[in-house]
């Protein structure tokens, strides 16, 4: 298993989106994606980017086959039912296929968060490094 820092960049392939600052999180079960304005019509999700880090992503209008309607709980406890999408990752050097939930986080520090379900036989995480995926 690879060892990948508390802070990592990933690339989510089909959405054109390089090297997105995410928060490795043991404690969620889903990876989820900054977005906003999340619309559902005929089994397509349409989204909008928010990474003011990355200019060229920021507003950025999106649309993905909806993949499913997911149940999450919220870090503030709240049940929420989310859209999700299955893209290709990279991660690590590696490409992987992963569902993705799309979620507001404007009250998080990164716009994507990497979650056990992910991580789960692949990768092992101390939270004593950051950005592990740089060297």
């Amino acid at each position: 298993m690879k060892i990948v820092g508390k802070k990592e960049l990933i690339s989510i392939i089909d959405l054109e989106l390089f090297e997105l600052d995410a928060k490795v999180d043991t404690g969620a079960d889903s990876n989820a994606l900054h977005c906003d304005d999340i619309k559902i019509e005929n089994d397509v999700v349409h989204f909008t980017l928010l990474d003011d880090i990355h200019p060229s992503y920021h507003g950025k209008r999106m649309k993905m086959p909806l993949y499913k309607l997911k149940k999450v709980r919220s870090s503030n406890g709240q049940l929420q039912t989310r859209p999700s999408i299955k893209v290709t990752v990279e991660f690590m050097g590696k490409k992987y296929k992963s569902v993705i939930t799309l979620t507001n986080r404007a009250d998080m520090k990164l716009p994507m968060l990497i979650g056990r379900r992910f991580l789960s036989e692949k990768f092992l995480v101390d939270v004593s490094k950051e950005y592990l995926s740089k060297q």
